[in-house]
């Protein structure tokens, strides 16, 4: 097993135990002057190494699918930083950055260039779900601190949890129950569901079945494809035939983008009520257009939330970046912000991890989003709110459920 240790704790540590051996020659003739020398040299390593940067790693999509997701990503954290001076913990960083191409199989050598190759203190990643569960695997493995601003795959907060894994976003399941909650609410009583076969869309599919069940309805039919497949006709024509109530649909990025609009040109957004996740229409909008119009989504965020800190954030981000921000803008940016409440408590020492872990485990995150916590298993609980579509927003409408808490099956921590 490989053990990460920060710079700070290993060479203070070694230049500590090279001055207790010098100190040890102090009987010879001419021996304290070297002594003394050796010292101060030990010492002014010590302070090099306390003022060293905290190397940062992320592990984000940056092509294909979800590459705008990962730049939204990187984009929040780097604005958080930006607003403590250029530093978290009173040290500034250093990042290192590898494409995860949104591809599984590549996932453990991906993570392993950050950690064996670039040495870095922390991982911050990723998007995809099934990508995740390999990093959670490799960070578990190896005690990596492992912030993940995005991918919601359950078993990394539920019987892979660790100490050393945090989640700055959401559980698959919170959203999807959510809107299974209104779907039911608003009469749905049978309902089909549509997603790629993947980790994230089956959980969040069994969210949306259990909010729909606590309200009354079920799941009649449960239609999937291969990710990232977009080929959707014939799944719509399926769902044309057996006429449901309503249709839950999980896709997100370009994937996301196709699927509302091919709706839209089969005429189903006439007849049959298009729910789902955020994920669905945040930070795709603008490429939906007239197709996305009156949708209602369930999510962490929205458009239009009256809080201090969102306004003040989407005025800087809007600053820095010339653009709007979205949901993955600010997981990434309440990443930096959970890491900084560990930082601070320990004076930017990763060595100590123990004191690191516990304030990130008590921390009370101001967020965009509405203040949040996290639970035993560090996920955020939190508000999920009812969204609209209206122009090129994700319109709040509302809270579909308060303090929601993924319930973390499986968690042994």
């Amino acid at each position: 097993m490989i053990v990460r240790h920060s710079a700070i704790g290993e060479s203070s540590s070694c230049s500590a135990l090279r001055c207790s051996a010098r100190v040890g020659v102090l009987g010879r003739p001419g021996a304290l002057a070297r002594t003394l020398l050796a010292a101060a040299m030990c010492l002014a390593a010590a302070s090099a190494d306390a003022q060293s940067k905290i190397k940062v790693g992320f592990m984000l999509p940056y092509t294909g699918t979800y590459a705008a997701l990962g730049t939204a990503i990187e984009n929040g954290f780097r604005l958080y930083v930006q607003e403590q001076g250029g530093k978290l913990g009173g040290r500034e960083l250093e990042y290192f950055k590898v494409d995860d191409e949104s591809e599984p199989s590549k996932a453990v050598d991906n993570i392993n260039k950050l950690i064996k190759r670039d040495n870095v203190d922390v991982v911050v990643g990723t998007v995809h779900s099934g990508v995740v569960m390999a990093m959670a695997k490799v960070a578990k493995d190896t005690n990596t601190l492992l912030v993940i601003p995005n991918a919601g795959a359950r078993a990394v907060t539920g019987p892979m949890c660790a100490p050393n894994i945090f989640r700055s976003s959401f559980s698959n399941w919170q959203p999807g129950y959510a809107m299974g909650k209104v779907a039911g609410e608003r009469g749905a009583k049978k309902v089909a569901t549509i997603t790629w076969k993947y980790a994230a869309g089956d959980e969040s599919v069994q969210g949306f079945k259990d909010g729909i069940a606590a309200s009354g309805g079920q799941v009649v039919t449960e239609l999937t494809l291969p990710f990232p497949n977009v080929e959707f006709q014939a799944l719509l024509t399926e769902i044309a035939a057996a006429k449901p109530d309503a249709v839950y649909a999980f896709f997100a990025g370009g994937g996301a983008v196709k699927f509302v609009k091919d709706y839209a040109a089969a005429g189903l957004n006439k007849t049959i009520p298009l729910y789902g996740p955020g994920f669905l229409t945040d930070g795709t909008l603008e490429a939906q257009g007239e197709a996305a119009q009156g949708l209602l989504t369930t999510l962490h965020y929205a458009d239009g939330l009256t809080n201090a800190k969102d306004k003040a954030f989407r005025a800087d981000y809007n600053k820095a970046y010339k653009a709007a921000p979205d949901v993955y803008a600010v997981q990434g940016y309440d990443a930096a912000q959970l890491l900084n409440t560990g930082l601070t408590a320990v004076k930017g020492d990763v060595a100590k991890r123990d004191e690191l872990v516990a304030a990130m485990e008590k921390a009370r995150i101001d967020s965009p989003r509405g203040s949040f916590t996290l639970s035993k298993a560090h996920d955020p609980v939190q508000d999920i709110y009812l969204r609209k579509v209206v122009g090129t927003e994700n319109r709040y409408e509302g809270v579909a459920v308060k303090a929601l808490a993924e319930p973390s099956p499986g968690c042994k921590m």
